[in-house]
């Protein structure tokens, strides 16, 4: 294979998985949405969950289906609509404010300051794929400029 090859297909990949990516987070956000009815439902039909969830991954979910930003407060009165139990907890505002700054500091959240001084957290969703890097964008970004180059040169 040529170096011309390798960059053709080097593109295609990064295309595909920016597509992918994409469909990740659409697909993410609809499961986020059915667990949310799934919680809803099962309380409003008297069944107890037979896998209960931990406090992380319920803020994940919350926060997934929100879409806008929500604060402590804001998560707490979901989960409770949702059906989650938060009786273990003896001050589960904190056990949820606790929750909420560890996932904002491993970048699945943002964080987000209000004029009011609350603070607010969001799903951060990056819109390409993370896993690529500025290295491989910057080595697409030469190639594409080299292809025109080429083509200005052939095409007087």
């Amino acid at each position: 294979m040529s170096s011309e090859q390798y960059s053709r297909t080097l593109e295609a990949a990064i295309k595909e998985y920016e597509a992918l990516a994409g469909q990740r987070q659409e697909i993410d956000g609809r499961l986020a949405a059915l667990a949310q009815t799934i919680g809803t439902l099962t309380r409003l039909c008297g069944l107890t969950p037979t896998v209960p969830w931990g406090l992380t991954d319920a803020c994940r979910v919350v926060l997934r289906g929100a879409g806008v930003p929500m604060t402590p407060l804001d998560v707490r009165n979901r989960l409770g609509a949702i059906g989650f139990d938060l009786s273990p907890y003896s001050s589960p505002l904190s056990a949820i404010h606790t929750v909420l700054k560890r996932l904002n500091e491993s970048g699945e959240l943002r964080f987000i300051a209000h004029q009011s001084g609350k603070r607010s957290y969001v799903w951060e969703r990056p819109p390409h794929a993370a896993a690529l890097g500025p290295d491989v964008a910057t080595v697409v970004r030469r190639m594409k400029e080299r292809r025109a180059q080429r083509r200005r040169r052939r095409w007087p």
